[in-house]
């Protein structure tokens, strides 16, 4: 593989030991994928994946301590996906002790991550290109990330380039400040390879639509089109687009996505875009109907009633806080109750929250029993007592990786304001 000089020096040991086994471990890398090069990181940020202190993941910090104590640390302030705990967050006692004895590692390890290089402690978010968060990487972007959700995102609306790296190597491309050059990296990489024509009669549902789009192309690049009438400007779309990415993502393994008019690449090269041979797939409202059918219930009674609700996985944006508050206080208006009748958990990033209560809508929230977090949901449902409660969410990510079943947006609203179970 061709190195720059400065690459070829960290590869030969002149900057330590440790960062030689790093550069020679991307090195490896890239070369499994083909990489002819390494592309040096030009994001302000990082973002890691690797958030939660699992008593499990000994090796993990021994390799922490390992790189504070050779100095390998990230060339660039970083963020990091969502802690797993919150006091405010409903657990039961049995919950309680086997949270404990999961993330005994936590406060150790957030100590390491600040020696690392995290930029605080609001910094602990998997939807860190909010702009309440700030780590917002510009079109064109070479990145060195791992979580999924905000993989996709970066490429698909912000045109920044990041391939799927698994957890750690996201670390390992900020101590060193490159990444291996293939993949979504490269033009030919970002040429879509399905057309996608969405024939619904109306807006879909970004998670369903996700799901769909994600269960079919797996880890191949889709070009959407129908989908740009129902907003205005990529602004207008962008909490949608954070949905459906992470559906596509979680429900298959895309990393990049095209919406036609919509998105920076496919704004401007438009249809240019698709690859020779592109297969296609129409999406209708049948479509969504049997993709939605499709998913299993794993809960062990099948018609218990929902224990906890929860709502954004990915976290959600101020405009989404907003809207869900109206909504709710609508519901709740309209069936004469004052408060939720199910426990519900709302998810944003911590900057997101503290701007969101400055509103009269996170008051309407508090007072109808809704509980504002910035917790990892996923992390929440991972505790194996928690795992066996009948939880209800409209994330397609939740409903992947846990046991929470899964429901339409309207229909999860018309269940936690007083609707029939």
């Amino acid at each position: 593989m061709q190195l720059t000089q400065r690459q070829q020096n960290i590869y030969d040991g002149k900057e330590g030991e440790v960062k030689a086994k790093i550069m020679k471990t991307l090195v490896m890398y890239g070369e499994t994928f083909g990489a002819t090069r390494m592309a040096d990181i030009t994001s302000d940020k990082g973002h890691l994946v690797t958030s939660f202190g699992l008593s499990v993941m000994k090796p993990v910090y021994e390799l922490m301590d390992k790189l504070i104590e050779s100095n390998a640390i990230s060339t660039q302030k970083f963020t990091v996906d969502p802690k797993p705990l919150d006091p405010n967050v409903p657990k039961n006692f049995l919950q309680e002790i086997f949270f404990k004895v999961m993330y005994s590692k936590q406060k150790d390890y957030d100590e390491q991550l600040k020696k690392l290089g995290i930029v605080g402690d609001d910094g602990y978010t998997c939807t860190c290109y909010m702009d309440e968060v700030g780590n917002i990487p510009k079109e064109g972007d070479i990145l060195s990330w791992a979580e999924s959700s905000a993989v996709v995102y970066a490429n698909s609306v912000l045109g920044a380039r990041c391939n799927r790296n698994s957890g750690i190597f996201d670390l390992f491309g900020s101590i060193v400040g490159c990444v291996p050059y293939f993949g979504l990296l490269t033009d030919e990489g970002r040429k879509a390879t399905w057309l996608i024509e969405v024939k619904t009669k109306a807006k879909p549902e970004a998670q369903l639509l996700g799901s769909a789009i994600g269960m079919k192309v797996m880890e191949d690049v889709p070009y959407v089109v129908g989908l740009d009438q129902y907003f205005k400007d990529l602004d207008d779309a962008k909490s949608y687009l954070k949905d459906f990415g992470a559906a596509t993502a979680s429900n298959g393994a895309v990393g990049l996505y095209h919406i036609e008019n919509l998105t920076p690449e496919a704004a401007k090269q438009k249809r240019a875009l698709l690859a020779e041979n592109y297969q296609t797939y129409v999406i209708d409202d049948a479509e969504l109907e049997r993709v939605e059918k499709s998913y299993p219930i794993i809960w062990k009674d099948k018609n218990a009633k929902p224990k906890l609700a929860f709502i954004g996985c990915p976290h959600l944006s101020i405009n989404q806080l907003y809207d869900w508050a109206h909504k709710i206080e609508e519901s709740l208006k309209k069936k004469g109750n004052k408060n939720v009748v199910i426990p519900t958990v709302m998810t944003a990033a911590p900057g997101v929250v503290n701007e969101f209560k400055k509103s009269r809508e996170y008051s309407v929230l508090v007072d109808s029993g809704v509980i504002i977090s910035s917790i990892c949901p996923l992390m929440y449902m991972n505790n194996p007592q928690c795992g066996k409660m009948p939880v209800i969410t409209c994330s397609n990510k939740l409903r992947t990786y846990t046991s929470s079943k899964f429901m339409r947006e309207d229909v999860l609203l018309d269940t936690i304001t007083g609707g029939a179970l």
